[in-house]
């Protein structure tokens, strides 16, 4: 069974990415908070862990370019199926969090809150928020200005959303 979660939904820069992971039974994630992220940086993070433990593990993207010609919800859909898609392993079932479900051709259930409540889950939110997080740290090193890190990235703050109406644009990336 693979778990297919989402990351960057609100973003104001960069693509959608979508995870999907299959990690070995008996495995519990519970996705940490904003707060526990910069405490976990300093120690081998859920991600790394994921990674090496999972039997298939993927993140995939939808680009800007696609964003802004499918719309959010069907470049989400499109970012989950890539991940899917990109699983070393076919898995035959799909628990996706959310209300709805990308086309993966298999058997599907939408979980809403299932980051939260469903470990399969969890371990593919880990893995798309923090590969979301990488490129938003990316960004900041290169349009410092902005400043957007992996706790701004997206539109959650009306602060941000003016800093970054008032900065200069940078580049679109994808």
């Amino acid at each position: 069974m693979a778990g297919i979660d989402e990351a960057g939904r609100g973003p104001l820069a960069g693509a959608r990415g979508g995870g999907g992971g299959d990690p070995p039974s008996g495995t519990t994630h519970r996705r940490p908070s904003r707060l526990e992220a910069p405490v976990r940086a300093a120690t081998r993070s859920p991600a790394v862990d994921i990674r090496i433990h999972a039997v298939a593990w993927s993140v995939a993207w939808a680009d800007v370019g696609e964003i802004d010609r499918l719309n959010i919800l069907r470049a989400t859909m499109l970012a989950m199926r890539r991940a899917f898609d990109g699983l070393s392993i076919r898995p035959g079932e799909a628990w996706i969090d959310g209300d709805r479900c990308p086309a993966l051709g298999c058997i599907m259930r939408a979980i809403v809150k299932g980051d939260r409540d469903v470990a399969v889950i969890s371990a593919a939110s880990i893995l798309a928020k923090t590969a979301r997080d990488a490129i938003l740290v990316e960004l900041d090193g290169r349009y410092p200005r902005l400043r957007v890190c992996p706790q701004q990235g997206d539109m959650a703050r009306p602060s941000i959303c003016r800093r970054w109406r008032s900065t200069d644009p940078a580049p679109r990336t994808g």
